[in-house]
């Protein structure tokens, strides 16, 4: 089968539940086969049902975590394996760190790293594991999921807002390294959505006013498929990409 005749295969991060479920969702309804990575291994199996429902691309379902560095290999390796090359690859998994959130003078060396971890470190390995392949084909997107805390000082927020910040900068110069091999690296802001991290860091935030997951999901779509509004090294606020 030639690159143009079989579905494009996307890796999405932190898929079991939120944006990453959403992101499933939605990119399978576009044709994308979607290989779904995460953590817990039953809420995976759930989220893999339910987009395989659709009738799509089945889905693939590889219960890892993406701070563990041994897991970074056979996260690429079995995407290969089970779905074909890498077209696109999204980092969306996130760690928040301990709540109620503290301030950085009490917070612990060891949740910072955790927060590194996953949000930076993890991203860092799995984009060299996947966005190699995609260089020598020269076809690919990594896409990075953002937030307001990367360029925002909340208090709280510091080991993520940091981590995300640090995410950001990851992305450019990746953007830049990749420059004319055909690889497009991007980053986005998904805005305040109705998540169980957003619970978690707010619990008393009213919901009505967030974001649901599949508006900004569908809304990361028309961004992927708009290279000349969102060129690589881009960082886009999902916002202005949701239709009224």
């Amino acid at each position: 089968m030639t690159t143009s005749e079989r579905a494009r295969v996307a890796v999405v991060t932190g898929a079991s539940q939120g944006l990453g479920r959403a992101l499933s969702l939605e990119l399978t309804r576009r044709g994308t086969r979607v290989v779904m990575v995460a953590r817990g291994r039953a809420a995976l199996e759930r989220a893999r049902a339910e987009v395989g429902a659709l009738g799509g691309p089945a889905p693939v379902a590889l219960a890892y975590d993406v701070a563990d560095k041994h897991a970074v290999h056979p996260i690429a390796g079995l995407a290969a394996e089970l779905a074909g090359d890498v077209d696109l690859l999204i980092h969306n998994a996130s760690e928040l760190g301990p709540v109620p959130l503290p301030p950085l003078f009490d917070l612990d060396c060891e949740d910072l790293e955790r927060v590194l971890a996953v949000n930076v470190v993890g991203p860092f390995r799995l984009s060299k594991a996947i966005g190699g392949g995609m260089a020598l084909r020269r076809r690919g997107t990594i896409l990075f999921v953002s937030s307001d805390a990367a360029v925002s000082a909340y208090p709280g927020w510091g080991a993520y807002g940091a981590s995300k910040a640090a995410a950001d900068q990851l992305a450019r110069v990746l953007a830049a390294e990749l420059d004319g091999h055909g690889v497009r690296v991007l980053a986005v802001d998904p805005t305040d959505m109705d998540t169980a991290l957003h619970r978690r860091a707010l619990p008393d935030t009213e919901s009505g006013g967030l974001a649901r997951p599949e508006t900004i999901a569908r809304a990361i779509g028309a961004l992927l498929d708009d290279e000349a509004r969102a060129p690589s090294g881009s960082r886009s606020c999902a916002a202005d990409w949701v239709r009224s």
